[in-house]
Protein backbone atom coordinates (compact mmCIF):
# COMPACT_ATOMS: atom_id res chain seq x y z
CA UNK A 1 0.00 0.00 0.00
CA UNK A 2 1.41 3.08 -0.81
CA UNK A 3 1.19 6.62 1.61
CA UNK A 4 -1.23 8.52 -0.84
CA UNK A 5 -3.46 4.82 -0.17
CA UNK A 6 -2.77 4.89 3.26
CA UNK A 7 -3.90 8.43 4.07
CA UNK A 8 -7.26 7.33 1.56
CA UNK A 9 -7.91 4.22 4.12
CA UNK A 10 -7.18 6.72 7.31
CA UNK A 11 -9.89 8.68 5.72
CA UNK A 12 -12.48 6.09 4.46
CA UNK A 13 -12.19 4.36 7.92
CA UNK A 14 -13.00 7.86 9.99
CA UNK A 15 -15.80 8.24 7.74
CA UNK A 16 -14.22 12.28 6.95
CA UNK A 17 -15.57 13.27 3.41
CA UNK A 18 -12.09 14.67 2.48
CA UNK A 19 -8.46 14.99 4.20
CA UNK A 20 -6.45 18.45 3.85
CA UNK A 21 -2.93 18.85 3.90
CA UNK A 22 -1.43 21.77 4.30
CA UNK A 23 1.85 21.43 5.59
CA UNK A 24 4.64 21.55 2.70
CA UNK A 25 6.91 18.85 4.47
CA UNK A 26 3.71 16.66 4.57
CA UNK A 27 2.42 16.95 0.97
CA UNK A 28 6.47 16.42 0.22
CA UNK A 29 6.65 12.84 1.96
CA UNK A 30 3.50 11.80 0.72
CA UNK A 31 4.09 12.55 -3.13
CA UNK A 32 7.92 13.79 -3.80
CA UNK A 33 6.88 17.43 -4.58
CA UNK A 34 8.66 20.07 -2.30
CA UNK A 35 7.97 23.81 -2.17
CA UNK A 36 8.16 26.49 0.54
CA UNK A 37 4.55 28.49 -1.18
CA UNK A 38 5.60 31.31 1.20
CA UNK A 39 1.73 32.92 1.23
CA UNK A 40 0.37 31.60 -1.52
CA UNK A 41 -1.62 28.39 -1.08
CA UNK A 42 -0.23 24.66 -1.21
CA UNK A 43 -2.58 22.06 -0.30
CA UNK A 44 -3.21 17.63 -0.87
CA UNK A 45 -6.38 17.19 -1.22
CA UNK A 46 -7.61 13.37 -0.47
CA UNK A 47 -10.61 11.40 -0.41
CA UNK A 48 -11.97 8.07 0.47
CA UNK A 49 -13.22 6.69 -3.12
CA UNK A 50 -11.58 8.99 -5.43
CA UNK A 51 -7.96 10.64 -6.92
CA UNK A 52 -6.65 13.06 -4.57
CA UNK A 53 -5.85 16.49 -6.41
CA UNK A 54 -2.94 19.11 -5.62
CA UNK A 55 -3.78 22.37 -5.48
CA UNK A 56 -1.20 24.91 -5.89
CA UNK A 57 0.36 28.38 -7.06
CA UNK A 58 0.59 28.03 -10.78
CA UNK A 59 4.12 29.09 -10.87
CA UNK A 60 4.41 25.38 -9.45
CA UNK A 61 2.01 23.04 -11.82
CA UNK A 62 5.20 21.77 -14.17
CA UNK A 63 7.41 21.40 -11.89
CA UNK A 64 4.82 18.88 -9.69
CA UNK A 65 4.65 17.02 -13.26
CA UNK A 66 7.95 16.66 -13.57
CA UNK A 67 8.14 14.72 -9.95
CA UNK A 68 6.16 11.93 -11.80
CA UNK A 69 2.73 12.91 -10.06
CA UNK A 70 -0.13 10.94 -11.37
CA UNK A 71 -2.67 12.75 -10.30
CA UNK A 72 -4.77 16.73 -11.06
CA UNK A 73 -2.87 19.41 -10.27
CA UNK A 74 -4.43 22.70 -10.15
CA UNK A 75 -2.90 25.65 -10.78
CA UNK A 76 -4.41 29.23 -9.49
CA UNK A 77 -2.69 32.61 -10.25
CA UNK A 78 -2.59 34.95 -8.02
CA UNK A 79 -5.44 37.27 -8.23
CA UNK A 80 -7.42 34.24 -8.14
CA UNK A 81 -9.69 32.82 -4.97
CA UNK A 82 -7.94 29.74 -3.78
CA UNK A 83 -10.24 28.75 -1.91
CA UNK A 84 -13.30 28.75 -4.44
CA UNK A 85 -11.24 27.08 -6.96
CA UNK A 86 -10.16 24.19 -4.10
CA UNK A 87 -14.17 24.09 -2.83
CA UNK A 88 -15.18 24.09 -6.94
CA UNK A 89 -12.74 20.91 -7.22
CA UNK A 90 -13.98 18.95 -4.57
CA UNK A 91 -18.00 19.72 -5.64
CA UNK A 92 -16.92 18.07 -9.14
CA UNK A 93 -16.23 15.38 -7.22
CA UNK A 94 -19.72 15.46 -5.59
CA UNK A 95 -18.54 15.84 -2.64
CA UNK A 96 -19.78 18.65 0.12
CA UNK A 97 -17.99 18.06 3.14
CA UNK A 98 -19.36 17.65 6.24
CA UNK A 99 -16.79 15.81 8.15
CA UNK A 100 -12.77 17.50 6.98
CA UNK A 101 -9.69 15.67 8.24
CA UNK A 102 -6.76 18.61 9.15
CA UNK A 103 -3.00 18.49 10.60
CA UNK A 104 -4.63 20.74 12.83
CA UNK A 105 -1.03 22.63 13.98
CA UNK A 106 -0.99 23.59 10.09
CA UNK A 107 -3.71 25.17 9.35
CA UNK A 108 -4.41 28.71 10.50
CA UNK A 109 -7.45 29.87 11.77
CA UNK A 110 -8.32 32.37 9.03
CA UNK A 111 -7.53 29.91 6.22
CA UNK A 112 -9.31 27.34 7.89
CA UNK A 113 -12.60 30.16 8.13
CA UNK A 114 -11.81 30.98 4.00
CA UNK A 115 -12.58 26.98 3.13
CA UNK A 116 -15.18 26.85 5.71
CA UNK A 117 -16.89 29.60 3.87
CA UNK A 118 -17.31 27.59 0.72
CA UNK A 119 -19.43 24.26 2.02
CA UNK A 120 -22.63 24.58 3.57
CA UNK A 121 -22.23 22.69 7.04
CA UNK A 122 -18.18 21.80 7.36
CA UNK A 123 -17.03 20.53 10.48
CA UNK A 124 -12.96 20.26 11.41
CA UNK A 125 -13.56 17.93 13.46
CA UNK A 126 -11.21 15.33 12.60
CA UNK A 127 -7.05 15.44 13.36
CA UNK A 128 -4.88 13.35 11.32
CA UNK A 129 -1.53 14.79 12.87
CA UNK A 130 -0.67 11.48 14.84
CA UNK A 131 -1.31 9.31 12.34
CA UNK A 132 1.09 11.22 9.79
CA UNK A 133 3.60 11.49 12.65
CA UNK A 134 3.70 7.99 13.26
CA UNK A 135 4.01 7.42 9.52
CA UNK A 136 6.92 9.00 9.27
CA UNK A 137 8.10 7.61 12.30
CA UNK A 138 10.57 4.55 11.20
CA UNK A 139 12.46 5.37 8.18
CA UNK A 140 12.76 3.54 4.95
CA UNK A 141 16.58 2.02 4.27
CA UNK A 142 16.42 4.20 1.55
CA UNK A 143 15.45 7.40 3.76
CA UNK A 144 18.51 5.90 6.13
CA UNK A 145 20.70 6.47 2.87
CA UNK A 146 19.73 9.86 2.44
CA UNK A 147 20.17 11.02 6.29
CA UNK A 148 23.56 8.91 5.82
CA UNK A 149 24.76 11.43 2.77
CA UNK A 150 23.37 14.61 4.58
CA UNK A 151 25.66 13.54 7.91
CA UNK A 152 28.24 13.21 5.96
CA UNK A 153 28.40 16.83 4.62
CA UNK A 154 27.37 18.06 8.22
CA UNK A 155 30.69 16.46 8.70
CA UNK A 156 32.70 18.47 5.82
CA UNK A 157 30.96 21.79 7.14
CA UNK A 158 32.43 21.23 10.90
CA UNK A 159 35.98 20.34 9.42
CA UNK A 160 35.42 23.69 7.06
CA UNK A 161 33.56 25.56 10.42
CA UNK A 162 36.83 24.75 12.83
CA UNK A 163 39.26 25.99 10.86
CA UNK A 164 37.85 29.16 10.24
CA UNK A 165 37.89 29.92 14.35
CA UNK A 166 40.43 32.44 14.70
CA UNK A 167 40.89 35.06 17.58
CA UNK A 168 39.63 38.05 16.18
CA UNK A 169 37.55 36.90 13.57
CA UNK A 170 33.22 36.93 13.99
CA UNK A 171 30.91 34.11 14.66
CA UNK A 172 29.58 35.33 11.25
CA UNK A 173 32.64 35.09 9.29
CA UNK A 174 32.96 30.94 10.07
CA UNK A 175 29.32 30.86 9.14
CA UNK A 176 30.17 32.47 5.72
CA UNK A 177 33.36 29.97 5.22
CA UNK A 178 31.65 26.69 5.92
CA UNK A 179 28.52 27.77 4.26
CA UNK A 180 30.74 28.58 1.36
CA UNK A 181 32.80 25.62 1.05
CA UNK A 182 29.32 23.69 0.91
CA UNK A 183 27.83 25.55 -1.64
CA UNK A 184 31.02 24.93 -3.79
CA UNK A 185 30.38 21.52 -3.16
CA UNK A 186 26.94 21.74 -4.57
CA UNK A 187 25.17 21.45 -0.84
CA UNK A 188 22.83 24.87 -1.45
CA UNK A 189 20.68 24.75 1.71
CA UNK A 190 21.16 24.36 5.49
CA UNK A 191 18.38 22.59 7.44
CA UNK A 192 18.48 25.16 9.63
CA UNK A 193 20.10 28.61 10.48
CA UNK A 194 23.68 27.89 10.98
CA UNK A 195 24.47 28.15 15.01
CA UNK A 196 27.89 29.28 15.72
CA UNK A 197 28.48 30.94 19.14
CA UNK A 198 31.70 32.16 21.18
CA UNK A 199 32.18 32.19 24.78
CA UNK A 200 29.41 33.62 27.62
CA UNK A 201 26.97 33.38 23.67
CA UNK A 202 26.93 29.72 24.13
CA UNK A 203 24.66 29.83 26.89
CA UNK A 204 21.84 31.23 25.03
CA UNK A 205 20.87 27.94 23.38
CA UNK A 206 18.68 29.57 20.76
CA UNK A 207 20.52 32.89 20.29
CA UNK A 208 21.30 33.79 16.73
CA UNK A 209 25.01 33.92 15.22
CA UNK A 210 26.03 37.21 15.20
CA UNK A 211 29.19 39.91 15.17
CA UNK A 212 30.77 38.42 18.35
CA UNK A 213 33.88 37.63 17.69
CA UNK A 214 36.54 35.16 18.87
CA UNK A 215 38.52 35.24 22.09
CA UNK A 216 41.72 33.24 23.07
CA UNK A 217 41.00 30.87 25.53
CA UNK A 218 37.15 30.10 25.15
CA UNK A 219 34.93 27.39 23.81
CA UNK A 220 32.74 27.85 20.76
CA UNK A 221 29.65 26.21 20.05
CA UNK A 222 28.87 24.69 16.71
CA UNK A 223 25.16 23.78 15.67
CA UNK A 224 24.57 23.37 11.98
CA UNK A 225 22.42 20.67 9.71
CA UNK A 226 22.76 20.18 6.09
CA UNK A 227 19.72 19.19 3.18
CA UNK A 228 20.57 16.23 0.82
CA UNK A 229 17.52 15.31 -1.56
CA UNK A 230 14.73 16.28 1.02
CA UNK A 231 16.55 14.84 3.91
CA UNK A 232 18.11 16.91 6.81
CA UNK A 233 21.78 16.51 9.14
CA UNK A 234 21.54 17.62 12.38
CA UNK A 235 24.55 17.85 14.61
CA UNK A 236 26.29 19.89 17.64
CA UNK A 237 30.27 20.00 18.58
CA UNK A 238 32.12 22.63 20.78
CA UNK A 239 35.44 23.05 20.56
CA UNK A 240 38.02 25.04 22.06
CA UNK A 241 40.10 28.23 20.90
CA UNK A 242 43.48 28.14 23.05
CA UNK A 243 43.11 26.98 26.50
CA UNK A 244 39.95 26.76 28.54
CA UNK A 245 39.13 27.37 32.18
CA UNK A 246 38.92 24.58 34.24
CA UNK A 247 35.60 25.35 34.92
CA UNK A 248 34.50 25.25 30.67
CA UNK A 249 36.82 22.01 30.72
CA UNK A 250 34.67 20.11 33.89
CA UNK A 251 31.21 21.53 31.91
CA UNK A 252 32.75 20.11 28.64
CA UNK A 253 33.79 16.38 30.10
CA UNK A 254 30.51 16.18 31.97
CA UNK A 255 28.42 17.08 28.61
CA UNK A 256 30.41 14.37 26.55
CA UNK A 257 30.14 11.55 29.28
CA UNK A 258 26.18 11.98 29.23
CA UNK A 259 26.05 12.11 25.41
CA UNK A 260 28.51 9.31 24.75
CA UNK A 261 26.58 7.34 27.14
CA UNK A 262 23.52 7.71 26.15
CA UNK A 263 24.27 7.41 22.70
CA UNK A 264 25.70 4.30 23.77
CA UNK A 265 22.25 3.07 25.52
CA UNK A 266 20.14 3.46 22.23
CA UNK A 267 18.50 -0.19 21.87
CA UNK A 268 14.86 -1.53 21.01
CA UNK A 269 12.59 -1.29 23.74
CA UNK A 270 14.37 1.49 26.02
CA UNK A 271 11.96 4.57 25.93
CA UNK A 272 12.20 8.11 25.16
CA UNK A 273 12.03 9.04 28.58
CA UNK A 274 14.64 6.19 30.14
CA UNK A 275 16.99 7.97 27.39
CA UNK A 276 16.39 11.29 28.61
CA UNK A 277 16.90 10.07 32.19
CA UNK A 278 20.26 8.46 31.54
CA UNK A 279 21.89 11.71 30.02
CA UNK A 280 20.13 14.03 32.66
CA UNK A 281 21.30 12.14 35.81
CA UNK A 282 24.93 12.31 34.60
CA UNK A 283 24.74 15.83 34.45
CA UNK A 284 22.35 16.66 37.75
CA UNK A 285 25.09 14.49 39.36
CA UNK A 286 27.54 16.64 38.34
CA UNK A 287 26.21 19.47 40.13
CA UNK A 288 24.71 21.00 36.50
CA UNK A 289 21.22 20.07 36.23
CA UNK A 290 19.97 23.40 36.61
CA UNK A 291 22.13 24.57 33.63
CA UNK A 292 20.01 21.29 31.55
CA UNK A 293 17.50 23.24 29.96
CA UNK A 294 15.78 21.55 27.48
CA UNK A 295 14.68 17.77 26.42
CA UNK A 296 17.58 15.61 25.67
CA UNK A 297 16.63 14.89 21.57
CA UNK A 298 14.09 15.21 19.07
CA UNK A 299 12.60 13.14 15.56
CA UNK A 300 14.44 14.03 12.55
CA UNK A 301 13.80 13.30 9.02
CA UNK A 302 12.72 15.93 5.90
CA UNK A 303 12.52 18.07 9.19
CA UNK A 304 15.21 19.02 11.67
CA UNK A 305 12.43 18.95 14.69
CA UNK A 306 10.09 15.66 13.89
CA UNK A 307 8.12 13.43 16.03
CA UNK A 308 9.04 12.26 18.39
CA UNK A 309 10.13 14.41 21.69
CA UNK A 310 13.07 12.14 23.98
CA UNK A 311 12.16 13.59 27.37
CA UNK A 312 10.51 13.40 30.50
CA UNK A 313 7.32 11.76 30.52
CA UNK A 314 7.25 10.51 27.08
CA UNK A 315 7.05 6.43 27.06
CA UNK A 316 6.93 5.85 23.38
CA UNK A 317 8.98 2.94 23.17
CA UNK A 318 12.12 3.02 21.02
CA UNK A 319 12.24 0.61 17.47
CA UNK A 320 14.29 0.16 14.91
CA UNK A 321 14.56 2.83 12.20
CA UNK A 322 13.58 5.64 14.61
CA UNK A 323 15.84 8.50 13.84
CA UNK A 324 16.99 11.38 16.31
CA UNK A 325 19.07 13.43 18.42
CA UNK A 326 21.14 13.00 21.45
CA UNK A 327 22.54 16.53 22.31
CA UNK A 328 22.33 17.10 26.14
CA UNK A 329 23.81 20.74 26.80
CA UNK A 330 25.06 22.75 30.08
CA UNK A 331 24.32 26.76 29.70
CA UNK A 332 26.38 28.86 32.32
CA UNK A 333 24.95 32.68 31.93
CA UNK A 334 27.57 34.61 31.62
CA UNK A 335 30.03 31.80 31.90
CA UNK A 336 30.04 29.50 28.96
CA UNK A 337 27.58 26.94 26.68
CA UNK A 338 28.39 23.54 25.68
CA UNK A 339 26.46 20.91 23.61
CA UNK A 340 27.36 17.83 21.96
CA UNK A 341 25.04 16.35 19.63
CA UNK A 342 24.69 13.58 17.30
CA UNK A 343 21.73 12.51 15.34
CA UNK A 344 21.16 8.46 14.67
CA UNK A 345 18.83 5.44 13.66
CA UNK A 346 17.45 2.60 15.70
CA UNK A 347 18.94 -0.60 14.83
CA UNK A 348 18.12 -4.06 15.82
CA UNK A 349 20.41 -3.88 18.89
CA UNK A 350 21.82 -0.71 19.37
CA UNK A 351 21.78 2.72 17.02
CA UNK A 352 23.93 3.97 14.40
CA UNK A 353 24.93 8.19 14.30
CA UNK A 354 24.71 10.12 10.83
CA UNK A 355 27.62 12.25 12.24
CA UNK A 356 31.48 11.24 12.81
CA UNK A 357 33.39 14.55 13.67
CA UNK A 358 35.18 13.47 16.80
CA UNK A 359 33.58 14.70 20.24
CA UNK A 360 36.49 14.52 22.25
CA UNK A 361 37.46 18.18 22.95
CA UNK A 362 38.68 19.70 19.84
CA UNK A 363 41.56 22.70 20.12
CA UNK A 364 41.38 25.01 17.01
CA UNK A 365 43.07 28.13 16.02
Amino acid sequence: MTKLEQIQQWTAQHHASMTYLSNPKTIQYLTGFGSDPIERVLALVIFPDQDPFIFAPALEVEVIKETGWQFPVIGYLDHENPWAMIADQVKQRHVDPTHIALEKGQLPVARMEALAAQFSDPHFDLDITSFIEHMRLIKSPEEIKKLEIAGKWDDFAFEHGFAAVKAGKTEQSAVAELQYALMKEGIMEMSFGSLVQAGAHAAEPHGATNATKFENNELVLFDLGTVYDGYISDASRTVALGTPTAKEKEIYDVCLEAQLTAQAAVKPGLTAAELDKIARDIITKAGYGEYFIHRLGHGMGMSDHEFPSIMAGNDLVLEPGMCFSIEPGIYIPGVAGVRIEDCVHVTENGSLPFTHTPKELTYVG
